[in-house]
């Protein structure tokens, strides 16, 4: 309790600090009250920030000589043991939820045999998240399994969605009472986004995640390793949907009396011209997924950036358009069009699962916060009821196969000490809750 109080003395006094500094540039959105409930969070993953997932799948593709991942995971952000801080940090911003990840590969290390000691973890992780004034948003899959699952064909398995249902059940049996809100996987599209994006991929990416998964295949002397990331979307898409299904209702069995939903990656598609793909692209995104939200209990909507098709393919980003760290367009406006699809699709309620920004200029990160929350305002006002705001990411934290060079973090992170420093952005955000309480 010690190191807890001192933590939160330390942010409260950076946090503190910044306010004293004049208002960064940026377009301040309209100040009025948000709905009754609604929610102001921020997210992170399982893998990105624990560190040391050593029975995971990605823990070994990173680790290969042949990885295209620029940076291995390592210790990331030690969140596995520095969770009470970041739920410090996140109640000093205003936060009323936090949105993150178990990870499957703690959790069942080997086919069959769960460990009670990473439970145990996760239940204190919930709990002190309830401590911390959180309500506590419960990804069960967010991209990374089992080393095991991966070696024996991952989702491209018929009975994938049994042994992701099992563990679903398992892990709500000991979770349960103390989650608030849920989702089986992390946007559980994202194999159609990377399918989408390799249509614009070099082939020497591509002949690069062949080499990678074959040696991966030979490492593990597995006779078709699988990962989610690189894998062909109809090669999946069918256990996926059904994993979805039956891993809502393992966790809807209970404990716990919670909503579940499905978060999906949902950029803006938009077409330029006569003959655009972009209706195609649209449906390589979304697939029959809609449906899938409309048979659980809210969609969670992840909004980036857009994509712009003509007759030919994607195009680049407009002349003069400003790119963002990530490599694609600085466009914050794609929430709102993003929302008033999801308002289209389903009558699900819709929350903002994540929304973020790669830069190292925090005074951009001021102004999309500033413009998205506008966007979420601008929806309300059109009379749809949109649930949260949930920025990506709390943390700099790594960031897939580009390592740790992205920073979306209202938090950077020493990567030697772990010691977390809030950004002013992170002040401004709580500028911005304050002013709608």
């Amino acid at each position: 309790m010690a190191e807890f109080d001192t933590t939160r003395r330390t942010v409260m006094a950076g946090l503190a600090a910044a306010a004293a500094v004049d208002a960064l540039p940026g377009q301040a959105a309209p100040r009025r009250p948000m709905p009754k409930g609604f929610l102001w969070g921020a997210a992170i993953s399982a893998h990105q920030s624990e560190g040391n997932d050593v029975h995971s799948d990605s823990w070994l593709l990173e680790n290969l000589p042949e990885t295209v991942y620029k940076n291995p995971s390592g210790d990331a952000c030690d969140s596995y043991h520095l969770y009470e801080r970041d739920f410090a940090i996140a109640r000093a911003i205003g936060l009323n939820c936090y949105r993150f990840g178990i990870e499957w590969a703690r959790i069942e290390p080997e086919p069959g045999r769960f460990s009670q000691a990473e439970l145990d973890h996760y239940v204190r992780v919930l709990a002190s998240c309830r401590a911390h004034g959180l309500l506590p948003i419960v990804t069960f899959n967010h991209f990374t399994v089992p080393l095991w699952f991966a070696r024996r064909g991952g989702w491209e398995v018929p009975d994938s969605a049994d042994l992701f249902a099992r563990f679903c059940e398992r892990a709500t049996r000991a979770l349960g009472d103390q989650i608030g809100m849920a989702s089986p996987f992390n946007e559980a599209n994202i194999h159609r986004l990377a399918a989408l994006f390799r249509t614009a991929a070099t082939p020497d990416y591509i002949g690069k995640r062949r080499k990678m998964l074959a040696a991966a295949a030979r490492a593990t002397n597995a006779p078709a390793f699988s990962s989610i990331l690189f894998s062909e979307p109809e090669s999946i898409d069918v256990h996926l949907l059904d994993a979805q299904k039956k891993g809502y209702q393992a966790i809807k069995a209970g404990p716990g009396d919670f909503p579940v939903g499905v978060t999906l990656t949902t950029q803006a598609i938009q077409p330029v011209g006569e003959n655009s793909k972009a209706p195609a692209m649209e449906q390589m995104l979304y697939g029959d997924w809609w449906d899938a939200v409309n048979s659980s209990d809210f969609v969670g909507v992840q909004v980036y950036t857009r994509m712009r098709f003509d007759a030919k393919g994607m195009l680049p980003p407009p002349a003069g358009a400003t790119v963002t760290a990530a490599g694609y367009e600085y466009y914050p406006q794609a929430l709102g069009e993003i929302i008033r699809l999801a308002a289209r699709k389903t009558s699900k309620p819709i929350f903002v699962t994540e929304s973020g920004i790669a830069t190292d200029d925090d005074t951009r990160r001021v102004a999309w916060l500033d413009a998205s929350i506008a966007e979420v305002e601008k929806c309300q006002q059109d009379g749809i009821d949109v649930k949260s705001y949930i920025y990506w990411s709390l943390l700099d934290n790594f960031e897939w196969t580009q390592g740790y060079g992205q920073h979306f973090g209202m938090v950077s992170v020493d990567p030697h000490t772990f010691a977390r420093t809030v950004k002013p952005s992170a002040r401004h955000f709580a500028r911005l809750i304050q002013e709608r309480r």
